[in-house]
């Protein structure tokens, strides 16, 4: 029997009987359930939304897109509560919409899914999906993905290259960090540490249909940074519902709040003040919006794609991008020279306007690596072709930038031009391109899109098609051949298109027009871009847009590895999409030149350190629109710190790379500057990438990443880091001069000053004048340098540095990373060099953590700075740990800066690649302390009565009593204007008193700032309520005062408390002058005001013997009173010259004046430091600022007066002593000098020609010397005597006192106490006496000694009164052609006045505060008068003696000068002993009683090197001493020095065996001849310097360092010196030495005494020294006139005048030639000399007369001209070109062998005074 077949019908029925039961039985489960979704009440089919009661900030929008209503709204299923706020949704989620958990499992126990069921409820879009499959794991401890999908069907999903590659390593269970919810779907992250909850999406339901996905999260602060690509206005999200578009766009970043070029749905949350952070990524490409709201809580909708979230948790916000970077790719490494700065513009037009800019921008030295080319360079626009006409040497443009170590970067677009190339021929790119079917295709998947760039119509390559990827690394392949270049910069990638769509427009379907479009730009999906149903290999460009650039970078790299093999090279593209910056970087797109987008491109570039591409800027000046020079200037300044750093501008607007606001402009040198700190870092900016590349950091960093703690800093967004150490803060407002800045917490450091700043945690006002931008380093960074140079290619063979900055511990680190800089792989194959360094303990380690590099340029460590160091270290050493060996570094390569507290160590040559520790042995904190108690036996008790800290030091001259911090006064008013500042300040009455209750303290003074030029300036501090007094030296201040701040070269201000002033010289940013340092005081007797120093290289300050030239900081204190007290250590001597020149560290100079005529005394020490302490008057004090040392004099001498021009005649040689017999002696003397033929112009007689030591009454034992002066003069000899100002009282006819007392004109008692003379004693003696020398000396003062009255010098009658002597002793006595003015200081043989006691005050004697004077215990009045003694000034006004003692000889040399011009009628010489500033306008000085001792000698150098920064260039010192007897090698020893001091005088006392040059022996005789002889031969050149000295303020004697100052060997030199620039003198100054130590100064020297270049320069030398020679060295380009000597200058002026040409390497010298009658009054102020100046060059010399009004008698003609360095060609022919062109042959002789050439014009009789020109030539 057959089987029985199913009929269909049968079939069909049994089908539906089996659907229809299915359908009954779910039915019947749900009802028995009771979900969601269907009502039990059966009334009721209608879905009912459960509408929460919540927080407003937490609605989740239920109708994101328009038109909203309440209908609308609940046909969503959704609630509805309209308000009177937009922002808020009116309709939002009810609790009963999304989906619940059918089931869960844990494969293990990281991994967690569960299936999820839609919950019954209206669709917002519609095709909601059923079931959803969600999957979490937790991958690391920090890294948990969760991902919802459907469970059906494959949706797309992103194909991104490098995160399916990261590995998985969890330990910690993902129950710990994940919890869901059953009913409500949703998902609760917790941080497992704590439990805090992160990420809630329980807040509101999933959405998730088929083009529509939504999911919400709850956030635990809103501290939320990220989401791109946008212009963001702040970097820290605004949560007050702000939505933000997401998906690719060629749209201008303009500020609004549309989506730009990236993809980016990545976000980092700041938890709290802990740190604890997390970031969330969604892996999603297609087109979304993300919305913050104040819950705060953020909301994702996307239109496509699945919802795949990463989730990475970090206790920083710097840990969360690490971890996220590890996630999506680390960056790359850029080649080194992209790092350098870049030029670029739209339509250059041609090749050689390109170059023109780069040679305009070569020309001003700007910094500068990369040009580019925009698509100008191309034909037509086309990609892979260029224009062969306007850019016709393109192939060569590469090659051309590469000489000058430049590179070169072109433009590609993706969009390829369909027409032919020009005159029709094929555009063969597109063609290949078209036969392999690279193109994106419309939905056909045949077709290609058609669309509209740059080039016209064109179509777009398909870079996610393999097809497409071959022909674009071929297409590149081949242009390269054609077109070299560097790096490649990709643009138009998102993808753009001109056309909506394609020239086809869009078809009408869901992905052109879905359900829901986000609210992107013009709210078209396909707006400026292709249709969204266009066909790419990855899928519909719907979902794979965003993508399009991501594709073009993974092509583009492998066109790049194929072209460029194992270089590096590098990538810029606009589009991105994370995990792009693992091969590209990225500009910030299409800006404006505004100050917004300025503004904004700082957040754009700290968001795309958080995407993981660090190499990020903005086009430096703006693309569009014309940029001003301020904003182009200040955006230099700020791009000069952008990772990427290029100048950009569009088509039509005005040019803006730098050259071309000027070469000079404020732009250029700004931009200079900037981009050289730029280059001087980018070893650590390189290092920065390598931590990106290796470990994922932040290049470019928040300020919030380094100080999350500190809840300030999490908003702070227009301030950046350069990783964690270096803080820039940028000028970004027009007009502005001052910055809002915010210090964090931490120690900071000025990176331009080096100065530590004094503020943390704190708003500061910070100054950034137009040249300036804020940089600081951070404590605790170590970061490597490298010297600058224009481009990389050069710096990078430069030496490389340390710049250490101690944080409040100490202590340091930091890292180096090197390779060559171009190659790939270095990390990965281990090329390169690691170092890690720190410090801590003094002790700097230089460890080498990877060898694996060797650079070819064997580049070593050449100099540390470490900042912070308050004092200099002890010693430093250097160990090679791989050699095992240690060095202790010399001083001169250790420079310790005390004003800025720096440490410098230069001159190192640590190889890179090596291990080193370098030690430093540090001072002591005690170095800071200021002293309280100054005086002796100081005690505990004393201390802290003054208010002061008392705490023992365990080294050597620390005070163990100092000053409190706050001790001194407090600014309460401060008004400043363009000339000045005015302040009123009030003394901290938290302390008592000072401690010397006999000096009350004045608590409130005025301060006034007075700005007099450019280069000088005033401060003044006073009691305002009382008048005190004020020193009456007139200066020479200008005036007007200088307004203009622009002009002025330093910078004053004002600290508020502590008072004080600091001054800081511009150009460096040096604080010269910071006095601001406890212990201020101002009481009635006693003033005390330190400042902090700018180095330890001071100079200055006197009368007092200093051992050294530069001061020894090791607390000294050296006290300045005038006194007849012979020069010794720590003895205050004849004068008072409180003015020290101050060497910076930059070699920059200034000085400082304290106008102050009290008892004083200053103290220094390793601070550094400086103390001034006073008995009274007020702190008056003037600085000028050089900047050379040599002006800082001229600056000087300006205020105070220029020196005196000496007489012709008292340059040569003197003779004096103190102990001449009668005339006879000093007859036979002259007899004797003549007949040995030595030079000699004066003699002199001390005292004893006078009777009794009577002024102006001559001995008889001298009656004889009126007609022995007479006939020495006739013979051309000079004649100077002495006068002292004491004047005998005891006499019965004696008309100097006579005269005197009846004109008022001595110094007495104030008239309410007496109305008597104050009556001392010095040299005159009673009337008939006879003197017992046997006897002790102060029992002869007071038997043999007269009573003696002191002229008061400062009033008017006192001038006419001695003037009146001293002409009636001319006239009446004896003719004399100078004055030597002695003994007044005022000196006296009894103190204070005969029998002792000064009527008065007592304190005047012996003042609360007594400086460390010598026999200061005897009181101020010891050998000199009582200090209440009365002086009246010109004006009328009394004063006392304690304020006028310093002044006394100033005050006796005018009035001498005065009368010695007007007696003689010649100008004659004055030489006094006391001087104070400006004495030097009417006087020379000579050095005092000096001792026959060997260390006189080198103390003599110094003392006239000092007197020469005090403005007395006539000095010089008792040569072979005063007293003692001189030792016969000595003395001729100081015969030959003392031919080279300007004031030349053989002088000794009284007891002793004549020194003179003819009381020796032939030999010493014929040595002083053969030394004087040379000085008289260089007297032309002597009495120029002295002119130049007269009418400039020069110096005459010069220390090396004022003409070698950037040579710092020369700021030690003290014991060789200079006549002005070009005279080098060493003299042999210890006993027995056959060889003296000299230092030759980089410059080419000649031996005087040969003519030979010496050959050396830059190194000291072991210099020869027979007894009978001098070194002396004639520096290479100078010329010194000079003549032949004769026995006076009376004879010697006579001669021709030669010339000595030493050239210079180049072949080149120059000089001048000041000549008048030598003797007439102010020939000078009366035009009546000749001046010329003389130039070689090219074997010729010229004259060039610039004055000629000399007297027909006084005119000199040309001699010999001696030529060294003339060369061992022999020179045959020499001729003279007269002032009427016409030549005149000259004999020459020519020496080959010491290249001295002498051309003799005497024969000629050639006039001086007219101009001339002598060639010399060879035979050739």
């Amino acid at each position: 029997m057959g089987k029985n077949r199913w009929s269909k019908l049968e079939m069909i029925l049994v089908v539906l009987f089996l659907l229809m039961t299915v359908i009954a039985v779910t039915m019947i489960i749900l009802f028995v359930t009771g979900e969601p979704g269907v009502s039990n009440d059966e009334t009721t089919d209608v879905f009912v939304p459960q509408c929460p009661n919540i927080p407003l900030a937490e609605r989740v929008d239920c109708f994101p897109d328009a038109g909203a209503s309440k209908i609308k709204c609940e046909q969503r299923g959704c609630c509805w509560s309209p308000l009177d706020d937009r922002n808020v949704p009116w309709c939002f989620f009810p609790t009963n919409h999304g989906y619940s958990v059918k089931s869960t499992e844990y494969p293990s126990p990281y991994v967690m899914n569960a299936h999820l069921k839609r919950m019954a409820a209206p669709s917002l879009f519609g095709a909601d999906l059923e079931q959803l499959t969600f999957h979490a794991e937790m991958q690391t401890n920090n890294r948990l993905r969760f991902k919802i999908f459907d469970s059906q069907r494959q949706r797309f999903e992103v194909p991104h290259e490098h995160i399916p590659t990261v590995s998985s390593n969890p330990s910690s269970p993902i129950t710990n960090s994940l919890e869901i919810t059953q009913k409500h779907f949703g998902l609760i992250v917790r941080r497992k540490e704590n439990k805090k909850v992160l990420f809630d999406t329980t807040m509101a339901p999933l959405v998730f249909s088929d083009q529509y996905l939504q999911l919400s999260a709850k956030l635990p602060s809103h501290n939320i940074y990220g989401l791109g690509e946008h212009v963001h206005t702040r970097y820290r999200h605004d949560t007050n519902w702000r939505n933000w578009p997401i998906f690719t766009r060629d749209a201008q970043p303009n500020g609004g709040r549309h989506n730009l070029y990236g993809h980016h749905p990545f976000f980092l949350c700041l938890e709290d003040e802990s740190g604890k952070s997390f970031g969330v990524f969604l892996l999603n490409s297609n087109a979304m919006e993300v919305t913050l709201q104040p819950a705060p809580a953020v909301t994702y909708r996307t239109v496509g794609g699945i919802f795949d979230f990463y989730i990475v948790f970090g206790d920083t916000p710097e840990q969360v991008v690490q971890e996220y970077l590890e996630l999506i790719g680390r960056p790359v490494i850029p080649p080194y020279w992209s790092l350098g700065f870049q030029l670029s513009r739209w339509n250059y037009g041609t090749l050689s306007n390109v170059k023109e800019v780069v040679e305009r921008n070569r020309a001003v030295g700007l910094p500068y690596d990369i040009q580019y080319t925009d698509i100008d360079y191309m034909e037509h626009m086309k990609d892979f072709t260029y224009d062969r006409n306007r850019f016709r040497e393109l192939p060569q443009f590469a090659e051309y930038l590469h000489e000058k170590g430049q590179r070169y970067i072109l433009i590609l677009d993706p969009a390829i031009a369909t027409s032919k190339r020009e005159g029709g021929a094929p555009y063969e790119s597109y063609d290949r391109g078209t036969e392999k079917n690279v193109w994106v295709t419309e939905s056909d998947g045949k077709t290609p899109v058609i669309g509209r760039v740059w080039p016209g119509e064109t179509v777009f390559p398909d870079y996610t098609s393999q097809n497409c990827s071959d022909w674009w690394v071929d297409e590149y392949e081949r242009f390269y051949k054609e077109i070299k270049h560097d790096a490649l910069w990709i643009d138009m990638n998102e993808v753009a298109n001109f056309l909506k769509g394609s020239k086809h427009g869009c078809d009408d379907n869901n992905l052109n027009y879905p359900p829901y479009t986000p609210k992107i730009l013009n709210d078209l999906m396909y707006s400026m871009t292709l249709c969204m149903d266009a066909k790419q290999a990855w899928g519909n460009h719907y979902d794979v847009h965003s993508l399009y650039g991501y594709s073009m970078v993974l092509a583009t790299e492998k066109a790049l590895q194929r072209v460029f093999g194992s270089n590096r090279t590098m990538m810029l593209t606009r589009s991105s999409f994370p995990g792009v910056g693992k091969y590209a970087g990225h500009w910030l797109g299409d800006n404006a030149a505004t100050w917004n987008d300025l503004k904004w491109a700082i957040h754009g570039m700290l968001e795309f350190g958080l995407f993981g591409v660090p190499y990020v800027g903005a086009d430096v000046c703006g693309f569009f629109e014309n940029s001003s020079e301020e904003l182009c200037r200040r955006w230099m300044q700020v791009g000069a710190f952008y990772p990427f750093s290029r100048n950009h501008n569009a088509l039509g607007f005005q040019p803006q790379d730098p050259a071309a606001y000027g070469a000079d402009s404020l732009l250029v040198q700004s931009s200079k500057r900037y981009l050289m700190i730029r280059y001087t870092l980018l070893p650590y900016l390189y290092t920065l990438f390598y931590k990106a590349h290796t470990a994922g950091d932040t290049v470019v960093r928040p300020v919030l990443h380094e100080f999350y703690s500190d809840q300030a800093t999490w908003d702070v967004d227009l301030q950046f880091l350069w990783g964690k150490h270096l803080l820039i803060t940028p000028v970004l407002d027009q007009g502005a001069d001052r910055v809002r800045a915010y210090i964090p917490d931490a120690v900071w450091y000025d990176y331009e000053t080096m100065e530590r700043l004094l503020d943390r945690k704190n708003h500061v006002e910070m100054y950034l004048p137009g040249d300036k931008l804020g940089l600081h380093i951070r404590g605790g960074a170590i970061l490597p340098t490298q010297r600058p140079e224009v481009t990389t290619t050069h710096s990078r063979r430069n030496p490389m540095g340390l710049l250490v900055a101690l944080d409040d511990n100490n202590q340091a680190a930091g890292e180096l990373f090197w390779d060559d800089g171009d190659s790939r792989d270095t990390v990965k194959n281990g090329n390169f060099i690691h170092y890690k360094f720190s410090v801590d303990n003094g002790i700097l380690n230089m460890q080498v953590t990877s060898a694996g590099y060797r650079d070819p340029n064997n580049l070593r460590f050449e100099n540390i700075t470490v900042l912070g160091m308050p004092y200099p270290p002890t010693s430093v050493s250097v160990t090679h740990v791989d050699a095992e060996t240690t060095t202790v570094l010399p001083n001169i390569n250790i420079h310790h800066d005390g004003a800025k507290e720096v440490l410098f160590l230069h001159g190192l040559s640590l190889m890179l690649g090596e291990t080193y520790m370098v030690q430093w042995d540090m001072m002591a904190e005690d170095y800071q302390r200021f002293d309280c108690h100054p005086e002796e036996h100081a005690d505990e008790d004393k201390c802290k009565a003054r208010g002061c800290i008392w705490k023992p030091s365990s080294i050597e001259r620390v005070p163990w009593c100092f000053y409190p911090s706050d001790y001194g006064y407090t600014v309460t008013t401060i008004k400043e204007n363009n000339s000045g500042i005015t302040a009123d300040i009030t003394r901290n009455m938290k302390y008592r008193t000072s401690g010397r209750p006999d000096s009350p303290d004045i608590n409130n003074l005025r301060v006034e700032i007075l700005y007099h030029t450019s280069h000088m300036f005033q401060f003044k501090i006073w009691d305002p309520t009382s008048e005190r007094f004020e020193v009456p030296v007139p200066l020479s201040v200008p005036g007007a005062p200088e307004t203009n701040e622009n002009k002025r070269i330093y910078k004053v201000s004002v600290s508020t408390k502590p008072f004080g002033i600091q001054v800081i010289r511009k150009s460096t940013g040096t604080k010269i002058w910071d006095s601001a340092m406890p212990g201020f005081t101002f009481s009635d007797m006693f003033i005390h005001v330190s400042t902090r120093l700018s180095s330890e290289f001071i100079y200055g300050f006197g009368e007092t013997e200093h051992p050294t030239y530069k001061h020894d900081l090791n607390y000294h204190t050296w006290g300045m009173f005038s006194k007849d007290q012979p020069p010794g250590y720590k003895m205050n001597c004849y004068g008072v010259h409180p003015f020290y020149m101050g060497l910076e560290n930059t070699a920059d100079a200034h000085g400082v004046l304290l106008l102050n005529s009290n008892a004083m005394d200053v103290t220094f020490q390793p601070t550094p430091s400086l103390t001034y302490r006073t008995t009274g008057g007020i702190l008056d004090f003037y600085m000028v600022m050089g900047p050379t040392p040599e002006l800082v004099v001229q600056e000087y001498t300006a205020l105070i007066g220029r020196p005196v021009l000496p007489a012709y005649w008292s340059l040569g040689f003197q003779l004096c002593r103190y102990g001449y017999a009668n005339d006879s002696e000093i007859e036979s003397l002259y007899q004797d000098m003549r007949a040995a033929g030595i030079p000699y112009d004066v003699q002199y007689a001390d005292i004893d020609y006078m009777e009794r030591q009577l002024d102006f009454v001559l001995d008889s034992d001298f009656k004889g010397l009126p007609a022995l002066v007479d006939s020495m003069r006739e013979e051309g000899m000079r004649f100077i005597f002495i006068l002292d100002p004491a004047i005998s009282g005891n006499e019965t006819n004696y008309p100097a006192f006579k005269r005197g007392r009846e004109a008022d004109v001595f110094i007495k008692w104030p008239k309410d106490i007496s109305d008597e003379i104050v009556w001392g004693k010095v040299w005159p003696d009673f009337p008939n006496v006879t003197v017992d020398d046997n006897l002790d000396w102060d029992t002869q003062v007071e038997l043999y000694r007269a009573y003696t009255a002191f002229p008061d010098f400062f009033r008017t009658q006192t001038a006419a009164w001695w003037h009146q002597e001293i002409n009636d002793f001319f006239v009446n006595t004896m003719k004399f052609d100078g004055l030597w003015i002695d003994m007044n200081e005022p000196a006296s043989f009894v103190h204070g006045t005969v029998g002792g006691k000064c009527l008065g005050d007592p304190l005047l004697e012996n003042p609360p505060y007594m400086p460390p004077l010598e026999s200061k215990q005897l009181g101020l009045n010891h050998k000199t008068l009582c200090m209440n003694s009365e002086h009246i000034l010109n004006n009328g006004k009394k004063v006392r003696h304690y304020d006028v003692h310093n002044l006394y000889g100033w005050s006796h040399t005018k009035p001498t000068y005065d009368a010695l011009l007007s007696v003689t009628g010649k100008r004659g010489i004055v030489v006094t002993r006391s001087t104070y500033p400006s004495s030097g306008k009417w006087a020379g000085h000579w050095l005092g009683d000096n001792f026959a001792r060997w260390d006189q000698l080198s103390k003599s150098i110094i003392g006239m090197m000092e007197f020469s920064l005090f403005g007395i260039s006539y000095t010089g010192a008792d040569i072979c001493g005063f007293f003692d007897k001189a030792e016969y090698e000595m003395c001729l020893r100081w015969m030959q020095l003392g031919a080279f001091y300007p004031y030349s005088r053989n002088h000794n006392s009284k007891g002793n065996p004549r020194q003179d040059p003819v009381a020796w022996d032939d030999n010493f005789a014929a040595a002083s001849r053969d030394v004087l002889n040379i000085r008289y031969t260089l007297l032309p050149y002597l009495y120029t310097l002295m002119f130049e000295a007269h009418t400039k303020g020069s110096t005459v004697i010069r220390p090396l360092l004022h003409e070698f100052v950037n040579d710092k060997t020369t700021w030690d030199i003290y014991k060789q010196f200079l006549w002005g620039p070009a005279l080098l003198i060493t003299p042999v100054l210890d006993e027995k030495v056959k060889e003296v130590e000299g230092y030759l100064p980089n410059a080419r020297w000649y031996d005087y005494h040969t003519a030979k270049d010496v050959g050396v320069r830059g190194e000291k030398i072991n210099l020869p020294t027979p007894l009978n020679q001098i070194n002396l060295h004639v520096r290479g380009g100078y010329i010194l006139p000079w003549q032949k000597p004769e026995n006076n200058t009376y004879h010697s002026r006579k001669n021709p005048l030669g010339l000595l040409v030493a050239l210079s390497d180049s072949g080149a010298a120059h000089g001048s030639f000041f000549w008048d009658d030598g003797e007439g009054v102010d020939t000078v102020g009366r035009n009546q000399y000749l001046l010329t100046s003389f130039t070689a060059e090219s074997n010729t010399l010229s004259s060039q007369v610039v004055h000629n009004a000399l007297a027909a008698a006084d005119h000199l003609v040309l001699g010999a001209v001696k030529v060294w360095g003339a060369g061992h060609v022999r020179i045959t022919e020499a001729t003279l070109t007269d002032s009427e062109g016409k030549p005149h042959l000259l004999t020459l002789d020519h020496n080959l062998e010491t290249q001295e050439l002498i051309i003799d014009v005497t024969p000629k009789s050639y006039p001086l005074h007219l101009p001339f020109t002598i060639n010399w030539r060879t035979s050739s």
